[in-house]
């Protein structure tokens, strides 16, 4: 028997009453899903590398999955986002019959939330005590500003965090705001000099998705203290929420290995 649920997006998608096979193209919520049952899962990205000894078929990246061998795989169900997943690979499982459902999120409890309906709608499960605890951490009011940051995701063009993202909000909420929140775009091309320029108290390199290392990247900037930082703590929604508001809410220097500029 199969019923209706409604996606993030509003979108009815049809599921048994017991998900048993389960792809994932998004990174944080294999994790999630995974922490309840990794059995769930039988399809899932080269780029979801947690927990590390996740044991199914990958099926290419994120932004170029293969939906041939994902229909293939026969999955109960597709969990996508909309911001890390392309509309067209959706459609295209979708009309191979494929059922899908996409998350929106673009702040820490909209993300939390987010997985909450995934949990107790589209796979049956109670919530994990990992989400619980989150809730918890993180949907109260935000800590008290204790530095501002700015925080490269890329460079050669060099790209930020701007506003309206799951980053930018998690860091704000644990007072550390980040100078571009205001920003016209979500992501914007900066040269190098403005973001070096823009008044921030340290600025954030991130191991992902670019791979910023103690020898690529501090030495750019001349006028701002950086500081390395997992990627994971301040991209990823799933189990590491727990662990990145213990690291975050700490000392700027608690971020990581400091490089001074």
């Amino acid at each position: 028997m199969h019923t209706l649920h409604v996606d993030d997006l509003g979108v009815e998608v049809s599921l048994p009453f017991r998900v048993r096979r389960v792809v994932s193209l998004v990174p944080s919520l294999t994790e999630a899903i995974a922490s309840i049952d990794a059995r769930l899962l039988v399809g899932a990205t080269e780029w979801c590398t947690h927990p590390g000894d996740l044991d199914v078929t990958r099926v290419r990246g994120t932004k170029n999955p293969d939906t041939r061998a994902i229909a293939a795989l026969s999955p109960d169900l597709v969990v996508a986002n909309k911001e890390e997943n392309r509309e067209i690979d959706v459609r295209r499982l979708r009309d191979a019959g494929v059922p899908v459902w996409v998350t929106d999120i673009e702040t820490v409890p909209q993300a939390i939330a987010s997985m909450e309906r995934l949990f107790t709608e589209a796979l049956r499960c109670p919530l994990p005590g990992w989400l619980v605890e989150s809730r918890a951490l993180w949907c109260g009011d935000p800590a008290p500003v204790r530095a501002r940051t700015a925080t490269a995701i890329w460079r050669d063009p060099w790209m930020v965090v701007g506003r309206d993202t799951f980053t930018g909000d998690l860091l704000a909420r644990a007072g550390l705001p980040g100078v571009f929140d205001d920003h016209a775009e979500r992501y914007p091309h900066l040269e190098l000099a403005a973001i070096d320029g823009a008044g921030a108290d340290v600025v954030l390199l991130p191991d992902e998705p670019y791979v910023f290392t103690a020898d690529d990247g501090p030495e750019a900037f001349t006028r701002t203290p950086t500081r390395m930082v997992e990627g994971r703590l301040i991209t990823w929604y799933g189990p590491s929420l727990v662990q990145a508001h213990a690291a975050l809410t700490e000392a700027p220097a608690a971020l990581g290995c400091a490089a001074e500029a």
